[in-house]
């Protein structure tokens, strides 16, 4: 029997406004069980970034608790949980200005990787790697090719859990295959590891193991994708609110 990854227990998160605290998630409870792919969709505005960066560390829950592989992490740092074996994928990535692409690379792996071992990385994000690999992560690079990075250095973890928030943010036609074969790679050949991503894309939800529709806070619906999938496409209301779009993967969410 598979082991939960991680695990959110009755999770709440509210920020303070002029007119008084707004609860932005409400009493989330769920699961990402090991080595399964785990999608989470629904409206726009309903807290799925918001979920994932409290899962990440970034932001920390007014109530509930956040377990990883078991242990109690929710008072954990964004750094420590990097240390236990969460990484996160931003859905606009961060830029370093003087740090090159093999450079940041090297700091995800955790090793002294040879070019050669680099390029691996960003040829599996379809980046051609002699183009890229001396580059500076800074303002010249497009939001596609910071994503497509940022994604490689996700691989270079080889983390226990994966986090991506929208992963299709911004990612031409081409380069979405691509991040569907990359995902369904990652699930295939990282041992024991998990997969959360944020998304409205119906075919990132296609290779999903199991799907958390999240709605003003809230989880309205989470199961196994052959369960939950055919409800979401059951009615154009739905699809309109998970803004599925079907054959344009280049889309911005």
């Amino acid at each position: 029997m598979k082991k939960d990854m991680l695990e959110l227990k009755n999770v709440s998160f509210q920020v303070a406004e002029d007119r008084g605290d707004k609860e932005i998630i409400r009493g989330v409870s769920l699961a990402v069980p090991e080595s399964k792919l785990v999608v989470i969709t629904g409206p726009n505005g309903g807290g799925k970034s918001t979920l994932a960066r409290l899962i990440a560390g970034i932001e920390k829950p007014t109530e509930g608790r956040i377990l990883f592989k078991g242990e109690d992490i929710t008072d954990r740092s964004i750094t420590d949980r990097a240390r236990l074996g969460i990484a996160y994928a931003f859905q606009q990535p961060v830029r370093f200005k003087g740090i090159k692409v093999l450079d940041l690379i090297r700091i995800a792996a955790g090793k002294h990787l040879a070019a050669a071992g680099a390029c691996e990385y960003l040829s599996a994000v379809g980046l051609c790697a002699r183009d890229y690999i001396d580059r500076e992560v800074n303002a010249s690079l497009s939001g596609g090719e910071l994503k497509r990075i940022e994604i490689a250095t996700v691989l270079a973890r080889g983390a226990a859990l994966s986090v991506f928030d929208e992963p299709e943010a911004g990612i031409d036609l081409w380069s979405f295959q691509n991040l569907i074969e990359v995902f369904e790679n990652m699930r295939r050949t990282i041992q024991n590891s998990s997969i959360l991503i944020i998304s409205h894309q119906e075919r990132i939800l296609n290779i999903a193991d199991e799907i958390v529709v999240l709605k003003d806070g809230r989880v309205e619906k989470q199961g196994p994708r052959d369960e939950i999938l055919p409800q979401l496409m059951g009615t154009s209301s739905a699809v309109s609110e998970c803004h599925m779009i079907s054959g344009k993967g280049g889309a911005q969410a």
